[in-house]
């Protein structure tokens, strides 16, 4: 039987790596009796972080879906990583929540996780508490996070919960703030205690605070506060429903997962105050005309689901979804909108970490997985053939950091290839490709850490190996100035020999990256059938300059005269010949080599401007302009040479605390500058060498 959608909340955990959002989802399934025993990070034996890898780093590396019941309830918990790399796994989650629980540790305060979890919020209207975790942990400071708070985020940073701490500032229980009562742990049983007397004047004021946010929702509860009435207990649990959905309010709940303090009330609030699926965010739909629509989450409707996220390990594949409309079924036929294939539904399982438990049905708004279906990608929206309509994308950023990656076995390309076409499936964030002109397969993501835990996965799951590289960077070279040589080839062997001579000029061609191959041959000096041939010859010459061995681009070849032998000469002959006038010319010719510029467009605070800057120019980059976004950061623009990148993604996260992100893409060659260019082609020789 699957669960009413007025019955189900869908829950994101976000914030900064190490706030406790894994520790808090193991206390809400021990709480709930969905495990018998708490897990912890440190012993690798959470529900939420099973992988070895996850296990390994004591970090979430992926979003882990943990169902709980409560209260006749289903809360779907995703778990999210906080560490930046996995930036993409907290899009998932976020497409698949309605609402976010925003974990802040009361020893750090505000931080940047809890910037970015903010934002993403922001972007997304979406309702939000904010849980303040660790509360009874050594150095923690509750008043300090959250006073920090709400000078961040102002009055409507709304308190539920307030800590009772005893005489040494220890965190020994809390107080419900709405019914003033008040709770201590007791062996991971919640115990009603007396309202310690000294905490009186503390709850009204807390209470009168929720009251004023209460009465801001509606105008008659506004009179009502105004006349100096009380409202009813129902009124305030609608008003602060009310004032959650329309974000004018972000309830302040607190606790220990370690004790599991707090961890009920977090729940009963979850209940009572975040939206159903059905209230959730609205959705948008294109249709197969182009158009688009909203799309109206509603059980009643044809069955659509979204697939979020896919997991696809050693147990096999399984596509996790978000039913949006209608309820699907084993067996069903379904219309994949990308692909515009029908496809026929596997075996349904609802997921609690790495646990599966076989369904008949996923209702509307639950969240489940679909065993087995190939053909189907992260971000696809599966329709019924009556209604066939696309959601949006999932908007992972597109990667900034570039390795080369190949394996320590020679031949093992093909391995790494389809090993990390595997993991692709699972994380769309990455992507790699073949450069063909630097021979290197490029590894794209967002971080060290992210590529650092590919490679591991890779030799754990697909067994091979791997190394990484820098990336080349693919220079380019051309002339300066016009020269003419001779290419003459000639060899006498018993028999016919071989004789081919030719005379050609090279000239810069700026208008042209192509090299443009002309003949000006008077009298037929040489043969109209050998031109192919010398073309030929210099067009495979070009492949490799003279400074470094780059492609030769900008370049005119124009055979003017040469001489031939009516029996020794031939085609290859006449190739010969022009490789020969073109290696004799291009050293004179005055060579220089050129570098890939890229735009880069940088994303930060005000207040890292100055040291942004002063890093571009370190690169040899020219600002080009900046635009003020409107939050408080800015957009500075700017052309950098690709040679001065390759570290740029992490630099920048140290420069701006990684609050900074930004993109970078080719826009032409230019000159090198001498001392790069020597540098240069001090590193292609030494290339050549290996």
């Amino acid at each position: 039987m699957s669960n009413s959608v007025q019955n189900i909340r869908n829950v994101c955990l976000l914030g900064h790596s190490g706030s406790g959002k894994t520790a808090l989802a193991e206390s809400l399934l021990y709480v709930t009796k969905a495990i018998d025993r708490m897990g912890r990070a440190a012993d690798g034996n959470t529900v939420c972080d099973y992988d070895p890898e996850e296990t390994k780093r004591q970090i979430s590396l992926s979003t882990t879906v943990a169902p709980v019941d409560y209260k006749g309830c289903r809360i779907n918990i995703l778990d999210t990583p906080g560490a930046f790399d996995f930036a993409g796994e907290v899009m998932e989650a976020l497409r698949a929540a309605d609402a976010a629980v925003i974990v802040c540790s009361a020893k750090d305060g505000v931080s940047v996780g809890l910037e970015k979890a903010w934002k993403y919020c922001e972007e997304r209207n979406m309702p939000r508490f904010i849980y303040i975790s660790k509360t009874d942990e050594e150095n923690s400071d509750y008043n300090a996070t959250f006073e920090a708070l709400r000078e961040r985020f102002g009055n409507k940073i709304a308190p539920i919960v307030v800590p009772i701490w005893d005489a040494a500032k220890k965190v020994t229980g809390i107080i419900d703030v709405l019914n003033k009562r008040a709770y201590e742990m007791q062996s991971f049983k919640r115990v009603e205690i007396e309202l310690p007397a000294d905490k009186a004047g503390v709850v009204d004021e807390f209470s009168d605070a929720l009251k004023e946010s209460v009465a801001e929702t509606s105008e008659e509860f506004m009179e009502k506060f105004f006349g100096g009435e009380d409202f009813t207990y129902a009124e305030m649990i609608q008003g602060l429903r009310q004032g959650v959905r329309e974000l004018s309010l972000f309830p302040v709940l607190c606790g220990s997962a370690v004790t599991c303090m707090g961890t009920l009330m977090l729940m009963d609030n979850i209940v009572d105050l975040l939206p159903n699926p059905a209230e959730g965010n609205a959705h948008k739909a294109t249709k197969a005309d182009g158009e688009t629509e909203e799309f109206v989450v509603s059980p009643g409707g044809v069955p659509t689901a979204f697939v979020f996220k896919t997991v696809s390990d050693q147990y096999g594949k399984y596509s996790f979804v978000k039913v949006l409309s209608g309820s699907i079924t084993p067996d069903m036929p379904m219309v994949n909108a990308r692909t515009g294939a029908t496809e026929k539904l596997g075996r349904l399982y609802t997921i609690r970490g790495k646990k599966t438990s076989e369904v008949k049905e996923l209702g509307c708004g639950e969240i489940g997985a679909i065993a087995k279906m190939d053909k189907v990608k992260t971000g696809d929206t599966l329709c019924d053939q009556r209604k066939v309509v696309t959601l949006k994308p999932i908007p992972f950023a597109e990667p900034c950091y570039s390795v080369a990656i190949l394996p320590k076995t020679r031949g093992q390309e093909d391995k790494i290839a389809q090993g990390l076409g595997r993991l692709n499936e699972e994380d769309p964030s990455f992507s790699l490709s073949n450069n063909a002109e630097t021979h290197q397969m490029v590894l794209s993501g967002s971080g060290d850490m992210q590529i650092d835990v590919l490679v591991s996965k890779l030799k754990n799951r697909f067994n091979v190996e791997a190394e990484l590289k820098a990336v080349r960077v693919p220079y380019r070279e051309k002339i300066r100035k016009t020269i003419q040589k001779q290419g003459r080839h000639k060899k006498q062997t018993g028999g016919s020999g071989q004789f081919g001579d030719v005379w050609v000029r090279f000239e810069p061609n700026p208008e042209q990256e192509e090299m443009v191959f002309a003949e000006e041959v008077f009298g037929g000096s040489v043969p109209r059938n050998f031109f192919p041939a010398v073309e030929k010859g210099l067009r495979e010459a070009c492949v490799h300059g003279p400074l470094a061995g780059y492609p030769v681009v900008n370049l005119k070849a124009v055979l003017y005269d040469g001489s031939y032998h009516p029996v020794d000469s031939s085609e290859i002959a006449f190739k010969t010949a022009a490789q020969l006038a073109y290696k004799a010319a291009m050293p004179e010719a005055n060579p220089v080599l050129m570098e890939p510029i890229g735009e880069l467009k940088v994303t930060i605070p005000d207040s890292y401007m100055g040291d942004v800057m002063g890093d571009i120019t370190k690169r040899r980059g020219r600002v080009m302009g900046m635009n003020p976004t409107g939050s408080g950061e800015q957009i500075l623009e700017a052309e950098v040479p690709m040679a001065e990148m390759s570290t740029y993604a992490i630099d920048l996260r140290s420069m701006t605390q990684s609050r900074g992100s930004f993109t970078f893409h080719f826009i032409r060659y230019e000159d090198c500058p001498p001392a790069a260019q020597e540098k240069a082609i001090a590193e292609a020789k030494a290339l050549a060498e290996q």
